[in-house]
């Protein structure tokens, strides 16, 4: 698992590239579990990402849930038909606003 983490527009952007999964999940909530403060603005670009397991939709929550409770907000950008599809059926696509590129992304954070 690759991340890497910049300021863009003061929105906080985390690119991953890897599969998210149980032995990765660690990695990534070290990393950006951080990011998360009140009234953040974190875009999560995932457009290198092409397997996601059950550890990594229960990190997607985590991440959620604490955006929430610091009134921030969490965009995810560029999800593969695989995961959109596995997000969709567990009903997690209702917690979360995806964007199809990091410009949009970058747009719909920006407007909040």
């Amino acid at each position: 698992m690759n991340i890497n983490i910049k300021v863009l527009k003061q929105v906080t952007v985390v690119e991953m590239a890897g599969d998210v999964d149980a032995k990765t999940t660690p990695i990534v909530t070290d990393q950006v579990l951080p990011l998360v403060l009140p009234q953040c603005r974190l875009l999560l670009d995932m457009t290198k990402v092409l397997y996601m397991s059950s550890a990594g939709l229960r990190m997607m929550l985590l991440l959620y849930r604490q955006a929430s409770s610091q009134n921030g907000h969490l965009v995810l950008v560029g999800l593969s038909e695989e995961i959109r599809d596995i997000m969709s059926i567990t009903g997690f696509l209702d917690f979360f606003t995806t964007c199809k590129t990091l410009d949009s992304g970058l747009k719909t954070l920006c407007a909040n």
